[in-house]
């Protein structure tokens, strides 16, 4: 028996140790924080996408504790007062606000943008940090493919439709949440749309270098207006957006996978952090058309620099989602 209490003392010990190291190394993995704590966004107005939860919500949290209007855009009013309930209560602001924008239907983010613009005769910053990830193939309201349509042109018709408040607030910034899956992308020119091949991890990192080439295009049209524009990659965060991810999700996984891959996954507070310096930090006032990773500058993959691609892209987006004739045409 005293053999047996001997071995087990020995198996909790190594058992707890590897609990203690797993602890440090996942406070490590969270990487660099935003410390600037005096800087305020006292009245700035701002619309964040997808914020009723993970990076989004704790990008409002954020912001709201430095003082300024979030409009919360979801696509489930529910959830999104249930959060915004909570980040009122946590920060003491009551200029939260919900409103309905679903980034997969056009005539939503129109209908949103049209209310927006009754309510509000400025915007001080656009954070575009919806997204959906790895899912079954599906299509938005009009035929595009669901991760392309939301992660890209959801968000480009938004940001377009916003770009005359942005540029009478000047100095404004966009933010676009992008990702390191973007190294992998590729722009399937002759089948953008995945219709006669679909894969979602595919498809997922083609929809991320869209953000990418987006932001620098972007920028290069924005030059002389004081709207800055910037994507970043949040970190790989353990939020609901890897719902769709089997094995992340699956009994085994469960007990087997995610205790020995949680220590890498950042907390969606830690997310959120490169998204409120590219925001908020005073010394980004002027930078335009760069991506950023745990609050510092870093280079895009070389598909990423291509000009020609980017401006095919935005020739296309314009098409598909009817930017410039309130007709989207998806072929």
């Amino acid at each position: 028996m005293s053999i047996f209490r001997s071995k087990l003392v020995l198996g909790l010990s190594a058992a707890g140790s590897l609990v203690g190291a797993g602890v440090l190394l996942k406070d490590y993995m969270q990487g660099a924080r935003f410390e600037r704590r005096d800087v305020r966004a006292d009245g700035k107005i701002v619309i964040v996408t997808g914020s009723n939860t993970g990076i989004g919500k704790e990008t409002v949290m954020g912001l709201a504790n430095r003082g300024a209007h979030v409009y919360m855009v979801c696509r489930d009013l529910n959830k999104c007062e249930e959060s915004r309930q909570d980040i009122v209560l946590e920060t003491k602001n009551p200029n939260v606000y919900c409103r309905e924008c679903d980034l997969s239907s056009l005539q939503s983010v129109r209908k949103f943008v049209k209310q927006f613009k009754t309510e509000q005769n400025r915007l001080d910053m656009l954070i575009n940090n919806a997204g959906v990830m790895r899912c079954p193939r599906s299509l938005t309201a009009e035929g595009i493919e669901l991760q392309l349509g939301v992660n890209h042109m959801g968000h480009f018709l938004l940001t377009n439709l916003l770009l005359d408040l942005l540029k009478l607030s000047a100095p404004s910034r966009v933010v676009v949440v992008s990702s390191i899956a973007h190294t992998r992308g590729k722009i399937n020119v002759e089948d953008l749309n995945s219709t006669n091949k679909y894969d979602p991890a595919e498809a997922y990192e083609q929809s991320k270098l869209a953000n990418v080439l987006f932001t620098r295009e972007l920028a290069k049209r924005l030059e002389g207006t004081g709207v800055t524009v910037n994507a970043l990659h949040p970190g790989i965060v353990d939020t609901e957006l890897m719902r769709h991810m089997g094995v992340f999700n699956s009994w085994f996984s469960s007990f087997l996978i995610k205790p020995f891959v949680w220590p890498f996954l950042k907390s969606p507070l830690s997310g959120a952090q490169t998204t409120l310096h590219v925001a908020l930090d005073p010394d980004l006032e002027k930078v335009s058309g760069q991506y950023f990773s745990d609050c510092a500058p870093k280079d895009v993959a070389q598909q990423a620099k291509d000009d020609r691609l980017a401006k095919w892209l935005w020739a296309v987006s314009e098409k598909w989602t009817g930017t410039l004739t309130g007709t989207a045409a998806v072929s």
